[in-house]
């Protein structure tokens, strides 16, 4: 059988709150909307930018919707992926599923639909993520377990090879693998906001990728349009910003250079990806922003997990008959600083490359984990069409040791 071509049409996201629960000093943007609520936001509004661009198109038409997400209980349980599904008003007839793949479970969602429709298993899919750490912080599902008293244990070898190693103990580790100094990591973390902060103020081109999120506050109905973690600070008075930085303390070994500046921020949020066959984008007049052009996984020690896209990428462009010279944008999550920096000493770039995250990371946007893969899936290409790149390459690490890759390729006019 041949396969199919898959395109993406269009990608959305919402806005990242800062994560802290209702009613407290930490209190973010979405502490008092649901996951449910963000979800369905971004497929609404996936759906409606589709219909915008082509009258023809027909939601009952959409085979599946995948959706990543980590911590499958409360409110994200239930399958949540169908339960988006019908709290965005989609057709009956659209199914739905929730996938967990650690951090890479926004991207694998995205893997996963082009590879059915890649097989013939329907010419239109979605792919999206969400995440509410500020309901379910990373860990909350091993936790709800253990405090109902069930007999929860990890396997013992996985125990034994030290598989869910805190990671910003493995971000330590692979500080010391790779000599990265703190103020290297730092450096990095500042970018990282400039870039997002930049991205922001630049209107027009920001809110292509943006669907508002309406939340109540204090007996008011709000639009939220803008992410909440990116520090102006970072672009207007780069010098204080960077000394801000400097002072934070380590905050996972003593003398250590890993602290909050440098490690990725804690969010909510919610994106989704409209795919579609080659022949169905061309049907409904649609053009494709994207074709998926490679994919790849890799498992790697669970220690150092951080280390898992390194091999998964190298699949990828192997796959993809690529060499990395060949991509134009790069966007390795910033789930740390020091495994991004690590991914530039193994290739030979700069740090300040400007073909990585150029619209920022995880350090500065957040990283929501189910949702991280889709969010900044969005960004790179939006990114691509904006400035009419060709290739574009996205992974993700993943807790327990494994990364994520995938490549893709954008038709120049």
């Amino acid at each position: 059988m041949d396969l199919k071509e898959v395109v993406v049409v269009e990608a959305v996201r919402t806005p990242t709150g800062k994560s802290g629960w209702a009613g407290t000093k930490k209190r973010g943007m979405f502490a008092e909307v649901s996951a449910q609520h963000l979800l369905a936001t971004a497929l609404r509004g996936l759906a409606d930018r589709v219909k915008e661009k082509s009258g023809a198109f027909d939601e009952r038409e959409i085979e599946d919707v995948a959706v990543g997400c980590l911590s499958q209980i409360g409110e994200q349980g239930l399958n949540i992926g169908r339960v988006g599904v019908l709290a965005a008003d989609l057709p009956d007839e659209v199914c739905g599923w929730t996938v967990n793949r650690y951090c890479n479970a926004g991207l694998q969602a995205i893997n996963s639909q082009a590879q059915a429709l890649m097989s013939g298993c329907g010419e239109i899919a979605i792919a999206a993520g969400v995440e509410h750490m500020s309901h379910y912080p990373m860990g909350s599902d091993l936790e709800a377990a253990m405090k109902a008293g069930f007999p929860v244990s990890i396997h013992q070898r996985a125990e034994e090879r030290g598989a869910f190693t805190v990671m910003g103990v493995a971000a330590e580790i692979v500080a010391e693998r790779y000599e990265l100094s703190r103020e290297e990591q730092d450096r990095f973390g500042l970018w990282s906001h400039q870039k997002a902060v930049k991205a922001i103020r630049e209107r027009e081109w920001y809110e292509k990728k943006i669907v508002p999120v309406e939340v109540g506050r204090e007996g008011e109905k709000v639009m939220v349009e803008t992410d909440e973690p990116p520090r102006a600070q970072a672009l207007d008075d780069p010098k204080t910003a960077y000394e801000r930085m400097k002072a934070l303390p380590p905050g996972f070994k003593e003398g250590g250079t890993v602290t909050a500046g440098n490690s990725s921020a804690i969010v909510d949020g919610a994106a989704a990806v409209m795919l579609m066959t080659r022949e169905k984008a061309d049907d409904l007049g649609l053009k494709p922003m994207a074709k998926i052009k490679s994919m790849a996984v890799a498992g790697s020690d669970p220690v150092t997990m951080l280390l898992g896209p390194i091999p998964a990428m190298k699949k990828a462009l192997n796959r993809a008959g690529l060499q990395m010279d060949d991509i134009d944008v790069w966007e390795p999550n910033e789930a740390f600083a020091s495994p991004v920096l690590a991914f530039c000493k193994e290739f030979g770039v700069a740090f300040d490359d400007p073909r990585i995250n150029p619209t920022g990371g995880a350090i500065s946007i957040g990283h929501p984990i189910g949702c991280t893969g889709v969010l900044y899936f969005t960004e790179m290409v939006h990114w691509m069409a904006r400035k009419n790149l060709r290739y574009g390459l996205q992974t993700l690490c993943g807790g327990g040791g494994v990364g994520i890759a995938t490549i893709v390729e954008r038709e120049k006019p």
